[in-house]
């Protein structure tokens, strides 16, 4: 079958996770990808311990499906190297600060001069303007910002995600879908376009629920205040005897129902589970008391044929070994010639026609330049000059 991108080519000059994120899911669907890193060290993640190999773990999930090109975009050679690449691009991905890129004379305007039919891709913190635009920062950064913190963990304690969700939900992948539509319109239009993509607004829009009911009913979120963030019994975490946790979503009528059967609790079974107050306090206490007088494994028995949104917490170990990840094919089996076997997180869209696949791993750093250079006509003997000066 042929790839959903098969014959688009992306130029890749991200770093970290983000936009490394954003081209490992066009690569996993068949972009080529070309990753365009600094010859003295590289993206930055491959040396964040631990290792597999040579290179950090962080590295060998993020830029698998990829190609590595080393090019010193500071020197006037990198330039016009990059630049002869861009003239048969269809994506260009980047994530320097606003600006960056228009100082080394490849920012959009410049590059869409050489091939109009180009689709650049910035991703930022804050976006191409605004006060914020020139300033650094993180996923807690954006997520504190937005008002996502304000409202997670516990009441009077904001609280991290374990995952980033600025970085990856408000930037990556909405970068991944505005990649996809530009292209898309692109096929109409015969022309490509700029696309300026900021995290925190990414990660704003992630805001919708509470957004919704501030709308509605005008009080401002704040932790455990509501059914979704700690604030009723029937959805929340809860230890178990050994020190496990359980988590329990049973919002409908329908689970909540069940739940309180399955753990012989009938009484708990009211209209008032699902009304704010008080009252939530003493039910949730109650509901922690159950729980911890059973280990983790003693409820997942109890539960297993139980349909009332009540599961275990997995840690990653478990996780591996689930039997719904495996059929799912969500942890992938592979083997490297120096690393030896390791494991690879699968691909989640499963497209019935244009399935994405893992075709190689996360390349070592430089590994294509000389085949991506011979490809543009930069024989060896000019490569080598290349390589003396330091522009790859």
């Amino acid at each position: 079958m042929q790839a959903a991108f098969a014959g688009v080519k992306v130029l890749d000059v991200s770093r970290l996770l983000p936009g490394p994120f954003c081209s490992m899911l066009l690569a996993d669907f068949g972009a080529e990808v070309i990753k365009i890193e600094d010859p003295g060290g590289g993206d930055y993640i491959r040396w964040w311990k631990p290792f597999l190999g040579k290179n950090s773990g962080f590295h060998v999930v993020l830029n698998r499906n990829k190609q590595s090109l080393t090019l010193n975009l500071k020197h006037p050679e990198g330039k016009q190297i990059f630049k002869q690449l861009a003239e048969t691009a269809d994506v260009i991905l980047e994530g320097f600060r606003p600006g960056v890129m228009d100082r080394l004379g490849l920012g959009y305007e410049a590059l869409r001069a050489i091939n109009p039919r180009l689709v650049y891709c910035s991703i930022t913190g804050y976006g191409a303007d605004g006060p914020r635009a020139p300033r650094a920062g993180h996923d807690i950064n954006y997520l504190a910002l937005n008002g996502v913190l304000s409202y997670s963990g516990q009441q009077g304690s904001p609280t991290l995600s374990g995952v980033q969700i600025a970085d990856l939900g408000g930037g990556a992948l909405y970068a991944a879908f505005a990649i996809a539509t530009a292209l898309f319109a692109r096929e109409r239009l015969g022309e490509g376009q700029w696309i300026d993509l900021a995290m925190a607004d990414g990660a704003m829009t992630w805001n919708c629920l509470r957004w919704g009911k501030f709308l509605a009913d005008g009080q401002v979120p704040a932790q455990a205040d509501d059914f979704l963030n700690h604030g009723f019994a029937c959805y929340n975490l809860y230890a178990t005897k050994d020190g496990r946790t359980m988590s329990l979503g049973a919002l409908e009528p329908q689970f909540w129902k069940l739940f309180c059967e399955t753990v012989g609790r009938p009484d708990w079974n009211t209209p008032r589970y699902f009304e704010p107050g008080p009252h939530q306090q003493d039910l949730r206490r109650e509901v922690a008391a159950l729980f911890c007088s059973k280990e983790l494994g003693e409820w997942i028995k109890m539960f297993a044929d139980v349909d009332c949104c009540c599961e275990p917490v997995l840690n990653l170990d478990e996780v591996l070994a689930d039997e719904q990840t495996r059929q799912r094919q969500m942890v992938v089996d592979m083997v490297h010639a120096t690393w030896g076997a390791y494991r690879q997180l699968g691909i989640a869209p499963k497209l019935s026609r244009t399935p994405g696949t893992i075709r190689g791993h996360a390349p070592e750093l430089g590994e294509h330049t000389a085949g991506i250079l011979a490809a543009v006509g930069i024989d060896a003997a000019a490569q080598a000059q290349l390589r003396a000066a330091k522009v790859i």
